[in-house]
This record gives C-alpha cells, sequence and structure tokens, in this order.
C-alpha cells in the first residue's frame, strides 16, 4: 500500500469541516548485506529492489552484473521492512565512504563561480546530444500524467528517464526525491536501459546528491520543476551535467552546459 487514509480537519474561511484524505506512506526500509546492518531508509513501499540496486549502484557499492539476491521481510510489529542482501563480499566496493569523502571536497575549484561557463574537466559526462526545449517540457507533461501517488495524495515526488527522442524509459515515484532517482536508475539497470536514459526530469528542487546520482548513472541533462541549490550548480558544472530549474509554465532556466539545449 502506498496510499492511507486520514481524517483531517479542513478549515476555508475560519469554518471547518472533518474530511478523510489520501496521504501518502512513509516507512523504514532497513538494508542488510551478508546479515550486517547496512543502512536505513525512509521510503514508500514499493518497488523496494529497484530501490535498492539503484541505491547501491549510485553509492558505488555495487555495479557487477551478477544478480542481487534480495529478500523483503515485513515486520509489521515494528512498521519496517527488513532487506536482506546476500552476495559474494569481493563483489561489494567501498564507494560509499569514498563517493561522501568525493563529494565533500570535489568541488572545491568550482564553488563561488556563478558566471554560466563550461568547465574543462576530465571526469565529465562526454555526452553532446541536444535535447529541443519544447520536447524537455513535454516530457514534464508525460510524468506528471504518470504520477498516480500524486494525483491521489498530492504527497509524493517523481523522477523518470527519457531518451534522447522522448520516450519515457521509466517513471518512479516516492516520498523522497532521492528514493524516487534510485528506484529509476535500479529499473533501467534491470531492464539493461540505462545507456539509453539522456534526460531525468524530477518534481521537487535539485540538491547536489542527484547531481551526483544523475552523474554515476551518466545521464547527462537533469531538469526539475522548481529550483537547483547552489552546490547543485557548481556540481553541475564540473560534472558535465546540463542542469535545469523552473521547468514550467513553457518556461525552464538552465544553469549549466547549455549547450544541449536547444531553443529554438
Amino acid at each position: 500500500m502506498t496510499i492511507e487514509n486520514y481524517q483531517g480537519k479542513k478549515i476555508i474561511d475560519g469554518s471547518s469541516l472533518l474530511v478523510n484524505d489520501k496521504l501518502t506512506v512513509e516507512q523504514a526500509l532497513q538494508i542488510k548485506i551478508n546479515g550486517k546492518p547496512f543502512s536505513i531508509t525512509m521510503r514508500t513501499p514499493g518497488d523496494d529492489t529497484e530501490l535498492i540496486r539503484g541505491l547501491l549502484y549510485s553509492e558505488d557499492i555495487y555495479r557487477s552484473s551478477d544478480p542481487l539476491n534480495i529478500e523483503c521481510l515485513e515486520n509489521k510489529e515494528k512498521s519496517i521492512t527488513e532487506a536482506e542482501i546476500t552476495v559474494d563480499e569481493d563483489l561489494l566496493k567501498s564507494g560509499y565512504s569514498n563517493s561522501r569523502s568525493f563529494l565533500s571536497a570535489s568541488s572545491c575549484g568550482i564553488c563561488g563561480k556563478t558566471e554560466l561557463d563550461d568547465i574543462d574537466t576530465s571526469c565529465q559526462v562526454a555526452d553532446k546530444n541536444q535535447i529541443d526545449l519544447n520536447a524537455l517540457l513535454k516530457m514534464f507533461a508525460r510524468m506528471k500524467e504518470a504520477q498516480e501517488t500524486f494525483h491521489q495524495s498530492g504527497g509524493s515526488h517523481a523522477a523518470a528517464a527519457f531518451t534522447n527522442t522522448g520516450d519515457l524509459l521509466s517513471i518512479r515515484e516516492d516520498i523522497g526525491r532521492h528514493n524516487a532517482v534510485d528506484k529509476v536508475i535500479g529499473h533501467l539497470l534491470d531492464n539493461e536501459n540505462l545507456n539509453k536514459a539522456k534526460c531525468l526530469t524530477v518534481s521537487g528542487r535539485i540538491s547536489y546528491e542527484i547531481i551526483a546520482k544523475a552523474f554515476a548513472a551518466k545521464i547527462p541533462i537533469l531538469a526539475a520543476v522548481s529550483a537547483p541549490s547552489s552546490l547543485a550548480v557548481d556540481f553541475a558544472k564540473e560534472l558535465g551535467i546540463t542542469l535545469l530549474g523552473f521547468c514550467r509554465e513553457n518556461k525552464a532556466t538552465c544553469y549549466s552546459h547549455p549547450n544541449r539545449i536547444l531553443s529554438q
């Protein structure tokens, strides 16, 4: 269940009435690897194996093509789902701690550079494909149409991946923006479509963590309904990600690598 009914008091012009609202479920997922606790994340139940696969991939914990043995058990007493992962430890990488230290130090030469300039570094996403702005805005319309949980509750985020020609590859929802992105990456991996993804659209705002996930997946264009943070722009410039915000009402603002966006 991703939706549950809750009673509330709706106040309008000083008067009130009781209503039953559909709310997005938020629940803990405890991830264990070979019997050892690894992480607890808050998420919307559903697509848990995709969330785990995407999380481990984007954090550089597990990137082997070998399938993961994931068993999810719901502990109703504690309102938590426990995911047990069994994997050859030789295939596990120390990427989580490494990626965190990389993220904290990587942008030291970029921070504070507010001009819209491309920055030449060796680690940038190299994809040079271009997308028309009108086609990009249609991607948001497509994502919005498919947000079934949001249409019922108004309380979930979404992420969607598209090809360069605007074909929808994956859309996933979750109460957390980062979880929705991880679910999309996991779905693309499971269907061997990651290399086809050229644009990632997300609801809400963009933080630097989402930039890092797009970079790990080598998705060159990242676009959001709302604003990015300053650090997100810094990382997008450094890592070669085309970052757009405020993609609504036939408008968008591009903050990095605008060469991939055709406005005419």
